[in-house]
């Protein structure tokens, strides 16, 4: 599949984004903080899975935030919230949301690291650019991708979101590059067109392999550059 893009250049950098195209949450680490949480409320697994599907769908404001006092902040809101919802006490959350905190339910994709560090011997840059929260350093750290990336942006700290223009400008800028010099790879159409909108060559990526139209493994990207 060739890429696309409004120029036409060398390409000097990859621009990831986080979640479904480097990193994905793990279902599994769901199913063991449930059980986990059940044991220390005495309440059902189902009932606490359930309770932390629900709290997560329902937390909003996140991209409001600007930094990671913001962060924290919000976290000590989400687990008030989640404690009314197990019907135990605001204080005994705080040993949960240590033990299973936001970037432990994040494992790397297949061969991420192999792809990071092909694209890096190659001498590219690499950036990650995600709508997420402040603390993205601290989930690349936690995938065992952070010493691959040189630049690493939450778009909540932009206070522009994608698919916003501007998100892949200011991203752009930020690691010193022409938004024509890079390769961008999401897994939402949306992004990948808005991408191409700046100038930006672009691959959606669909590691379910649903979309004919998209790659469906990450290594696939060494094939495009």
């Amino acid at each position: 599949m060739p890429l696309e893009s409004e120029q036409t250049g060398t390409v000097r950098g990859v621009l990831f984004d986080r979640d479904e195209t480097i990193a994905y949450t793990d279902p599994e680490v769901y199913r063991e903080a449930a059980i986990w949480a059940a044991e220390q409320f005495g309440l059902e697994p189902g009932q606490v899975g359930a309770a932390l599907r629900a709290q997560w769908a329902s937390a909003d404001g996140w991209w409001t935030l600007r930094t990671e006092d913001d962060e924290q902040a919000f976290w000590k809101r989400y687990g008030e919230e989640l404690a009314d919802r197990f019907g135990v006490p605001s204080e005994r959350i705080g040993p949960m949301l240590e033990q299973w905190p936001y970037q432990r339910y994040m494992k790397p994709v297949a061969g991420a690291r192999e792809v990071l560090s092909q694209l890096k011997a190659r001498g590219l840059k690499i950036g990650v650019l995600s709508n997420t929260m402040p603390s993205i350093a601290v989930t690349l750290e936690t995938v065992g991708l952070h010493d691959l990336v040189d630049v690493a942006i939450a778009t909540c700290t932009l206070g522009v979101h994608k698919p916003q223009p501007q998100a892949f400008v200011l991203a752009a800028a930020l690691m010193e590059l022409e938004p024509g010099e890079l390769l961008f790879v999401d897994d939402k159409q949306e992004n990948v067109d808005a991408a191409r909108g700046v100038g930006m060559a672009a691959l959606l990526i669909d590691l379910k392999g649903q979309h004919q139209g998209a790659i469906h493994d990450l290594r696939a990207v060494l094939e495009h550059l």
